[in-house]
């Protein structure tokens, strides 16, 4: 990692990085950039001081600005940035694992003392920690000089017979995440979609041994592993991963104790 960056333009890096990657791209259109604004608002910021780092980033040739397209990332700009994320979730998972921190508060903590740490640590915590493949989010660790990560989908945009890890970002709101726990849909739980309403209808899958009904708002803001179907005695890997996310069949499930509920986001949801 590039120690001469400040704390601001590596966290840049990884809000464009972030803000990107979760734009779904046709390989025949033209890349989309994160607005100024978007970043300004994901980092809490000024707008003007956001500019300011842009244009920092800029002179090194790590970003490129176009007016109305927004910011991407050169190649040197990713590279920097997935280390930056690499860091991240490796803080993450030491803060979940041995501090007892929730993923919620692992993502907020990180942020604090993440960008102090020589590589020399952050190299002996990933081995201390066994060589984690997920952060607590649920989220793919990349390896150490990895240019890019699989692209997650939203839960919504699989069909029936699919099978995924959940996956959420740090984003979510706290009300939205306590639903979803009572659901027992978590980081790192294996579930399958068992019917899907056309024309934004909503979605039943299988998780825990129970039906779960998920409207499409809530449905997209989960993101996803898909994972392959399995040969007899194989083992079921996350596409565009090395190895299953960690703890992902650790889990209990809470059953909800009502038959007819209202999910945070607007949609109804049965047992």
């Amino acid at each position: 990692m590039d120690a001469a960056l400040t704390k601001s333009e590596r966290e840049t890096l990884k809000a464009i990085w972030r803000i990107t990657s979760q734009v779904p791209g046709d390989v025949a259109s033209e890349p989309s950039g994160a607005r100024t604004g978007d970043l300004a608002a994901s980092l809490k910021v000024s707008p003007g001081a956001m500019t300011a780092t842009v244009k920092k980033l800029a002179d090194r040739r790590l970003v490129v600005h176009t007016p109305y397209h927004g910011v991407c990332l050169t190649d040197d700009g990713r590279r920097l940035a997935i280390a930056v994320v690499r860091r991240h979730r490796i803080v993450e998972r030491l803060l979940a694992d041995f501090l007892g921190y929730t993923w919620a508060e692992a993502d907020r903590l990180a942020v604090a003392f993440e960008h102090s740490l020589p590589q020399e640590v952050e190299d002996r915590l990933f081995l201390a920690l066994d060589r984690p493949t997920t952060c607590p989010h649920g989220f793919v660790i990349p390896g150490s000089g990895t240019d890019d990560l699989p692209t997650m989908p939203p839960l919504y945009d699989l069909g029936p017979g699919d099978r995924a890890v959940v996956a959420l970002p740090g984003s979510t709101d706290a009300e939205v995440a306590d639903f979803l726990e009572d659901l027992g849909v978590r980081p790192g739980v294996e579930l399958r979609i068992l019917d899907k309403q056309p024309f934004g209808g909503p979605m039943i899958v299988s998780v825990g041994g129970h039906e779960r009904m998920l409207g499409e708002n809530l449905a997209r803001l989960i993101l996803v592993h898909r994972v392959r179907e399995q040969l007899p005695g194989a083992t079921a890997i996350p596409q565009g991963s090395v190895t299953a996310p960690a703890r992902a069949g650790e889990v209990g499930f809470i059953q909800q104790s009502e038959t007819n509920r209202k999910d945070p986001a607007g949609d109804a949801i049965r047992r």
